[in-house]
């Protein structure tokens, strides 16, 4: 446990190790390249240089200045939508497909699977053995609960965890993420940070991001923590460089949301990004309904105790999987280990619960989340004051531009005598215009790439144009599509069809065929056993009936070149960075100072 100016910084982290290059001089340059990977529970960051990444949890403990003072702690396992009258409702409709599901699908000798019922599990729980008192856990992420210390998690499902609770400002929140980084920085990269003005940064950030967000965030790397450069890019892109793979339908599965977004060439297609509002923490909490529903032995487990989150955590991990040849009932032993506690082992006799809580990825009506934003899709910006000549600044000065071409137009076609007015339009389009005055109107003012492009945001939620520029026809017309948005984003896709969503939102047969054959699984919200060949039977159960006859192959890829799916984005990262094309992609912190956001605009790799 780090204690400094009375905060406790917490990490479990690994050291780092660097790999040699035949170029001293490449060597040093990457040396100097600073890669930074955050996740909502877990932190990764390292040298280019380096063949895994420093990894720690992503989260700060904060001591009391005053003693007395209530402790505030962020949620891990609890969420908005779980207490809800219709939630165990929801959870018991959702765990019937579940069991649907297991029973309709083979196992390899062609035997239905046989459901194994809680009622047989109950009575085989049990406490086998005591331990010794054991001292206070040294890693400070398993501090006291009834210590003085405000726990605070900065990054909530992609995002900064911005709230209404104690330290929970954007002010706050970044100061989080500083002195977490610094820290590692320092103690675990042994840089210090006078010495950063001579090292670059690689920050990868979500698919769907917060532009505001990550404009803060890239103010306080280079004006605060002192980098000379940095890159921003995307998670999926980052993850394609790092499997070696040119094009995949990437699905990012982490500890709290689940990203999906088609990769191709280096390039994210915009329309096929999807983020889903659940993830690994979501099959945690399923899991422990599941257990309390046996019996589980272990009475005093609370999901808003971060040590018993802990445990939970641990036991997905050990004992879930997505292998359905697995069946029956099997003894597992487990340990519990809490601070000024005797440390107690348990035995306890599981069947399908192992299965059916990771199948809710699936059916994800299992979790019992009501009410909530479930599916979010890529926002066009809302502005910048800083960025006076974006997006909506050129769309504004070409949607008044061909308004005063079309008055023009109009003006010279009534000038001209009657008779020249038939030949003189058709020579001139004239005709075409009128006829197209009162869609451009009514679409705005906009031309036709104009009309394309807010068809194309409204089918994704984007409008763009402000309230004052769009007439009323056009006004219902996006209501009307924004009301079928917010009905879309309210249901909770599962993993399968939001892949297929994600496909097909691609623009050409040759991308989507490309998808199909190159979907790639990474982060570790997914890291069970079977669940390559289980996400391949569903996709291909799921997939158009037209495209099983043009796609020769649909592969599911869990662990490219045998690496861990969770380091696979921070090391695309840490390859992005030694490319010699990334050179025009630099940041540099006087740029920064001078220009602000805009640079983002201008060096991104991907449309800001």
């Amino acid at each position: 446990m780090e204690q400094s100016r009375g905060l406790t910084l917490i990490f479990i982290g690994k050291k780092k190790s660097s790999s040699r290059c035949k170029n001293e001089s490449f060597l040093m340059d990457s040396n100097k390249f600073i890669v930074i990977h955050t996740g909502s529970r877990t932190l990764r960051i390292g040298r280019a240089t380096d063949t895994l990444p420093v990894t720690v949890p992503h989260v700060i403990a904060r001591r009391h200045k005053q003693s007395g003072q209530p402790c505030y702690e962020d949620a891990w396992l609890l969420r908005e939508g779980l207490n809800k009258p219709e939630s165990n409702e929801q959870r018991q409709n959702g765990l019937k497909m579940v069991d649907q599901a297991i029973w309709s699908k083979k196992m390899s000798n062609g035997v239905r699977r046989t459901p194994v019922s809680a009622d047989q599990q109950t009575r085989n729980f049990s406490l086998i053995n005591f331990y010794p008192p054991i001292s206070a856990i040294a890693q400070a992420l398993y501090v006291n609960p009834t210590d003085c210390y405000n726990i605070h998690w900065p990054v909530v499902r992609g995002q900064l965890n911005v709230h209404a609770g104690p330290g929970g400002s954007l002010t706050a929140v970044l100061a989080d993420l500083e002195t977490i980084w610094s820290h590692v920085i320092q103690k675990h990269l042994e840089i210090p940070l006078k010495d950063l003005k001579y090292y670059r940064c690689i920050l990868l950030v979500p698919d769907i991001y917060n532009r505001q967000h990550i404009k803060e965030v890239v103010n306080m790397l280079l004006l605060n923590i002192g980098f000379s450069a940095i890159i921003v890019h995307q998670e999926s892109v980052c993850a394609t460089f790092g499997s070696g793979l040119s094009s995949a339908c990437v699905v990012d599965v982490g500890d709290q949301k689940t990203s999906i977004c088609c990769v191709e060439d280096g390039v994210s297609h915009r329309n096929s990004r999807l983020c889903l509002a659940y993830g690994g923490s979501d099959v945690t909490r399923t899991f422990f309904w599941l257990l309390q529903r046996a019996g589980f032995p272990y009475r005093d487990c609370q999901l808003s105790n971060r040590l018993d989150c802990q445990l939970l955590q641990h036991l997905k991990e050990t004992f879930c999987h997505l292998d359905q040849d697995i069946s029956g009932l099997q003894d597992h032993e487990f340990q519990t280990r809490f601070p000024e506690a005797p440390a107690l082992l348990y035995q306890v006799r599981l069947g399908d619960e192992k299965l059916q809580a990771p199948m809710g990825l699936f059916y994800p009506t299992t979790f019992g989340i009501v009410g909530q934003k479930m599916s979010s899709l890529q926002f066009r910006s809302q502005g910048d004051s800083e960025d006076p000549h974006d997006e909506h600044y050129l769309l504004a000065t070409q949607s008044k531009q061909d308004q005063s071409s079309k008055s023009a137009a109009d003006r010279k076609a009534i000038s001209r005598p009657s008779g020249c007015l038939e030949g003189e339009m058709s020579s001139q389009g004239g005709t075409g215009d009128l006829s197209d005055l009162p869609r451009s109107c009514g679409s705005g003012g906009g031309g036709g790439g104009m009309q394309g492009e807010t068809e194309l945001g409204a089918a994704h939620g984007e409008s763009l144009m402000g309230a004052g520029e769009v007439e009323e026809p056009v006004s219902a017309h996006l209501s009307r599509k924004t009301a079928i948005m917010s009905q879309f984003e309210s249901k909770a896709l599962g993993l399968d069809k939001a892949v297929l969503h994600s496909i097909d939102c691609c623009a050409s047969d040759e991308t989507k065929r490309k998808m199909y054959s190159s979907i790639l699984v990474v982060g570790g919200g997914l890291m069970f056993h079977g669940v390559q060949e289980f996400l391949l039977h569903r996709i291909i159960n799921k997939m158009p009936p037209s495209f099983r006859r043009l796609v020769d192959n649909v592969e599911v890829v869990t662990r490219p070149k045998d690496m861990d799916p969770r380091l696979i984005s921070w090391k695309g990262g840490a390859v992005l960075a030694c490319l010699d094309t990334t050179q025009e992609m630099w940041i540099h912190q006087r740029e920064w100072h001078r220009f602000g956001v805009r640079m983002l605009r201008e060096r991104a790799a991907f449309v800001w």
